[in-house]
């Protein structure tokens, strides 16, 4: 695309340079920049782009954006203003020919259910023929095509790069999870959403926000800047009537609200809830008329996902018979309350739960398919909220049988720490079903060995991540795979009996 065309969309810029020239790629990673590329140099919160130029420079790079003077060098045009950060959208959007435009947008927020809802989203959509691709925590998704992701919602550049590709191969509508992070950030300014979907909010994320009205109101961000149109009054906000915040995202929005919910009166709701060993049983009452829904995931929380998926597609003009076909064949997501195949008289169960109301939820849901015993694996991340770490270890010691509280991605915070604070919540009077192994495989281990017939053991917080962080050290493998090693290794070895299970 031509420089100028790209610089002509910036309202105040200062241009050293020739300007028609054309360019070949843009990023903001000066590793990523090839020949005839464009690089905008972005102020992080551990490095600085503006370092970055001259390597960028070094591999071609046409044409450097800043918002600070840098060095001048013949051949290179430098375009100084004011937020690379603001401009980074403007340019994005343009080099990659406004993709958002030519596709029907979905954005899903919330604390939890994001990743749940986005699937069952994109699952309805596709099953009743709208070719639909996804971005999410998992990856980015068209058809058979996948390509893993950094951050729950990727970059500008990345996110417009792969919504051009989905228009490209004739993709119609994309489904895209928004972090709080994402929007505080920016990162989908530039995406004409057609409709957003909010799950829930509850303790998460405080270490980046701070406050719960800060976290609060960077998920409003999603509907205020859906636009005042008369186009954007036929955009679509699909609210959670039985979590207050609803309220205060109707307010905030001028696309047309629809509402779903269990206890509160709303446009879509679910009645007669039965939990089932197949999974959950209910009633979805919709304005387009009411199907008994057989949901093949458990838990009520996937109930108020299935709705929220519902009510955006039916709102997107999905038959009320395509959403309830789609939603009792729906396959489930890779290590949200992923039920492990051990071949025992027990269950496992995976899942991503890394927060007091999401760990809560699976446990409840656990207690209502289990017959025996609920062991919980547990660990809190580092260099995440601290506040929340105290408060899981209740919630973990009040709804299971036994836990044993172990390791998460440390990163660079000290793992005796991290353990040390989430024990600061416990009252030794009031629980004493726990135990501490930091080692992750050996806690999964240990926590596998404790459980006995009709017994399920939840392991939480990592779900579908394939790598344990502490420092500079990497370890390769899944809560999954762990668990399979453990079962392999009993069969060499004499399995603990019932009398030296803390419980049994």
């Amino acid at each position: 695309m031509n420089l100028k065309l790209l610089t002509d969309r910036l309202l105040l810029k200062t241009v050293y340079g020739p300007v028609s020239r054309e360019i070949t790629n843009l990023d903001t990673d000066s590793r990523n920049i090839r020949p005839g590329g464009l690089f905008i140099c972005i102020p992080g919160y551990q490095v600085d782009g503006h370092d970055y130029a001259e390597n960028a420079i070094h591999n071609g790079a046409a044409a450097i954006v800043a918002q600070r003077p840098i060095a001048v060098h013949p051949g290179v045009t430098v375009i100084l203003v004011p937020d690379t950060r603001r401009v980074l959208p403007i340019l994005a959007n343009a080099f990659y020919g406004n993709p958002s435009g030519k596709l029907r947008l979905i954005g899903i927020t919330g604390t939890n259910g994001k990743t749940t809802t986005a699937h069952m989203v994109e699952h309805i959509l596709n099953e009743s023929g709208v070719r639909t691709g996804m971005v999410g925590t998992l990856y980015m998704r068209f058809g058979d095509e996948m390509e893993k992701t950094v951050n729950t919602t990727p970059d500008v550049i990345q996110l417009q790069r792969y919504m051009h590709s989905v228009a490209e191969k004739g993709g119609e509508c994309v489904v895209l999870e928004v972090s709080s992070h994402g929007l505080d950030m920016g990162r989908v300014r530039g995406c004409d959403f057609q409709t957003v979907v909010f799950t829930n909010l509850s303790h998460d994320h405080l270490d980046f926000h701070h406050t719960m009205d800060n976290y609060r109101n960077a998920k409003e961000l999603l509907f205020s800047q859906l636009g005042n149109s008369e186009r954007d009054l036929m955009k679509k906000a699909v609210l959670n009537a039985d979590d207050e915040a609803s309220r205060y995202y109707a307010k905030r929005t001028s696309a047309q609200p629809i509402t779903y919910g269990i206890w509160n009166s709303a446009d879509i709701m679910a009645e007669a809830i039965r939990s089932t060993p197949a999974g959950m049983a209910f009633k979805l009452v919709t304005p387009w008329g009411s199907r008994p829904v057989m949901l093949p995931v458990p838990g009520e929380h996937n109930v108020y996902n299935a709705m929220a998926a519902a009510a955006a597609c039916l709102a997107d003009g999905v038959s009320l018979d395509a959403v309830h076909s789609a939603l009792e064949r729906f396959p489930g997501v890779p290590g949200r309350f992923q039920e492990v195949d051990t071949g025992k008289s027990f269950g496992v169960v995976v899942d991503y739960a890394h927060n007091p109301d999401g760990l809560k939820a699976v446990l409840q849901s656990a207690r209502q398919i289990t017959q025996g015993k609920l062991i919980c694996v547990l660990g809190c991340r580092g260099e995440r909220d601290r506040r929340k770490r105290p408060v899981m270890a209740r919630i973990a010691c009040a709804y299971s049988d036994y836990v044993i509280f172990t390791s998460d991605n440390a990163y660079n915070e000290d793992p005796e720490r991290i353990l040390a604070e989430m024990m600061s919540g416990l009252n030794e009077q009031a629980y004493q079903n726990w135990q501490v192994i930091p080692d992750r495989k050996e806690a999964i281990r240990r926590a596998v060995e404790l459980a006995g017939d009709h017994d399920r053991v939840i392991i939480t917080g990592r779900g579908h991540e394939t790598s344990l962080v502490k420092g500079n050290e990497v370890d390769v493998f899944t809560d999954e795979e762990a668990v399979i090693h453990s079962l392999q290794s009993f069969h060499s070895g004499a399995e603990m009996s019932s009398s030296e299970k803390p419980f049994h």
